[in-house]
């Protein structure tokens, strides 16, 4: 049986996450998931790519406050969202747009971070790069999907085993067996569906501790040694999957999830996703 068994929501992009029991799911994602994001004074935003500091930036949002917690800043901060005229920002060079949040925020997190940065909400429409959706400050996709078994499998290969925040994903499966998620297209959650439309690249955010924002070199390095993928928009390390809402509606750690389509072709070369052994660990 396959079943949910974590959910997880990032109200300020690249910060710290949120663990749920139970989540709303929308068309563009969870609810309250990348609703805020952090960009640099030409508009473009920030991650832990270049402040992995954000990893340590505890983020809690209800939809009217946004409360932020971190020990690199000596008093949290208290934002409640404030409309304003809509500029322009982008993520990974995608246009989009937010709403600036003022000085006293902008501030915070400068000093918090040591460098230039403005909060923005997310405002307006942005497309997903595939699927026919739509989503927030999200990468590419509103969802990203990961089982525990995929997880394990790459612990076996690795001297110290990571814990799923590294990975950053919003829903968690188990049941689906190692990168059962790799060929699965459509799936039930509940009453809820979403429709897997691409691999999760990683990237160097996959190297840093998200407790202690240190970065090593191992994590990475391991996963492209069999999971790296070649298509037409080029070579990629992949773990996981994006997908899109199809059917919205209430989710909940528990929930049985039921693979409805699935497209053998999606999977990477079958001699790189053998499952590691004790021996190989």
């Amino acid at each position: 049986m396959v079943v949910v068994t974590a959910l997880h929501i990032y109200p300020v992009k690249s910060a710290a996450g949120v663990t749920l029991t139970e989540a709303q799911m929308n068309m563009t994602g969870l609810r309250h998931d990348r609703a805020f994001m952090l960009i640099r004074p030409d508009g473009r935003h920030l991650s832990q790519r270049e402040a992995p500091g954000l990893a340590q930036v505890h983020p809690e949002y209800d939809g009217a406050k946004l409360t932020v917690h971190t020990t690199l800043a000596p008093t949290p901060l208290i934002c409640e969202p404030i409309d304003g005229p809509a500029r322009r920002v982008t993520v990974h060079g995608r246009p989009c747009q937010g709403i600036d949040q003022g000085d006293e925020a902008a501030a915070w997190f400068t000093a918090a971070l040591g460098r230039p940065c403005r909060l923005v909400p997310f405002t307006g429409t942005r497309s997903t790069t595939r699927g026919d959706g739509t989503l927030t400050y999200a990468d590419g996709a509103p969802l990203s999907v990961l089982s525990t078994e995929s997880l394990n499998d790459l612990n076996r290969r690795l001297d110290s085993p990571l814990p799923i925040d590294r990975f950053r994903p919003n829903l968690v499966l188990t049941g689906l067996g190692p990168y059962g998620e790799d060929t699965a297209t459509r799936l039930r959650l509940g009453t809820t569906e979403i429709e897997l439309t691409a691999f999760c690249g990683r990237c160097l955010i996959l190297n840093t501790d998200q407790r202690t924002a240190r970065r090593e070199r191992t994590p990475l390095h391991t996963l492209a040694g069999y999971r790296t993928r070649t298509s037409e928009a080029g070579r990629a390390i992949v773990f996981g999957r994006l997908a899109v809402p199809r059917v919205p509606g209430p989710l909940s750690v528990g929930d049985r999830v039921t693979v409805l389509e699935s497209d053998p072709v999606t999977a990477l070369d079958s001699s790189a996703l053998r499952p590691s052994s004790p021996a190989q660990a």
